[in-house]
């Protein structure tokens, strides 16, 4: 029985992690849930699954919380603030941590359980971008596993072979004849859209993914395909790659979640419905699989499957991204810092959405060569580029 905290356990990860739970109660137990703020979810989750603990970011919240759950006379004990869910990650009697909370909020409590040495379901795509090495060198030093989350690097890591499986973050794809890493990428909702219509575009439309159900904040990256780029980079770290070595494709269907090529001209892709199900029950269960509650993929069903190069002209933030994987770490924690600000600036109504690139490329060039040493220095370049964010905004 695998004891699992699942962090961001309210929002669209975590909700379809404790499904796949909810399936597999002879396999798994919910030792602890962490959020930020949802109440109401978070007591119905307690109420079903009765963790040991339950973790709520905002204070007050987590009061109302503790109240509620003492008058069903629950025995789930409600801890308040953002360092419990470093806690909950990193607890003794916990073996397996999803990491599945959005943004820069995620990296801390996940590189908690990866120092602790706990198995980590990695869905917070941040903590490579914004920490890269850093990560790697806790992975080495812990022995931790770490297998991914996200449906395009699931597909990758589903596509490679067993050993390359068996050491991510230290691959050494050439000596298995892997040639190259074809990341697919829907393209969002704005792949033909006029250019000229895009400084238009609202939230409510750029938060309408036409394939997947996502956040607001990860479905507006999507849109512009600063997602895209911040997968690149988790990619980069994730499976030990060079600049050669990996090649986004834009695939308007999101059947095929990616492909890996290799040397002797096989590409090996994987396909799947678009749900989140599959790729949280492919590690869960993994060596094995088992069922996730997905319907099949009906094959005939299907209408066509199509690839095109990215449009950079479209996607500037893409190229913005791929930049920033290769001229080093202060980069990506500058620019995910700097989106972060600027989307949520966007959804507010604040800016329009073509000044999303045009801040995160301002900020990304004045903070580029920060020195980053230890995690302290990435959570300061994190303030410093949110405040200077603020100061543009």
């Amino acid at each position: 029985m695998e004891k699992i905290t699942v962090l961001g356990s309210t929002g669209s990860i975590g909700r379809s992690t404790l499904d796949v739970v909810r399936r597999h109660r002879d396999r798994f137990a919910v030792f602890a849930l962490g959020a930020m703020a949802s109440v109401d979810r978070m007591f119905a989750d307690c109420m079903e699954f009765a963790p040991r603990y339950a973790v709520l970011s905002d204070p007050a919240a987590a009061a109302v919380l503790r109240d509620r759950l003492a008058g069903e006379g629950s025995g789930v004990t409600v801890l308040a603030g953002y360092d419990q869910l470093s806690f909950i990650a990193s607890h003794e009697e916990c073996d397996a941590v999803m990491a599945a909370i959005v943004g820069a909020a995620g990296l801390v409590p996940a590189l908690a359980a990866v120092r602790a040495g706990r198995k980590l379901y990695l869905a917070n795509k941040e903590s490579l971008v914004m920490t890269g090495h850093l990560f790697l060198e806790a992975l080495r030093e812990s022995g931790s596993v770490i297998l991914p989350v996200d449906s395009e690097h699931n597909a990758i890591f589903q596509s490679l072979p067993e050993r390359e499986q068996r050491r991510l973050c230290f691959c050494s794809l050439r000596e298995s004849g892997v040639t190259r890493i074809l990341l697919t990428g829907s393209g969002g909702p704005f792949r033909e859209l006029p250019l000229e219509e895009l400084s238009s575009v609202t939230p409510a439309q750029a938060v309408a993914h036409p394939n997947w159900s996502m956040g607001s904040k990860i479905s507006v990256d999507s849109s512009t395909m600063m997602n895209k780029g911040f997968e690149f980079i988790e990619a980069r770290w994730l499976f030990n790659l060079s600049g050669d070595d990996i090649r986004v494709v834009v695939h308007p269907q999101s059947v095929i979640h990616s492909m890996v090529q290799y040397a002797d001209g096989s590409v090996i892709a994987q396909l799947g419905n678009p749900d989140m199900r599959t790729p949280i029950a492919r590690v869960m269960a993994y060596p094995d699989r088992f069922d996730s509650g997905v319907a099949d993929l009906d094959l005939c069903a299907l209408t066509g499957l199509t690839f095109q190069e990215p449009d950079l002209a479209r996607y500037p933030c893409l190229k913005l991204a791929v930049d920033a994987c290769w001229t080093g770490q202060a980069a990506t924690t500058a620019l995910n810092a700097a989106d972060e600000a600027a989307v949520a600036a966007f959804l507010g109504g604040r800016i329009p959405y073509t000044d999303i690139y045009r801040i995160c490329a301002r900020v990304v060039d004045r903070f580029a060569a920060d020195p980053i040493t230890d995690v302290d220095s990435v959570l300061d370049l994190d303030r410093r580029v949110r405040e200077y964010t603020a100061s543009l905004l």
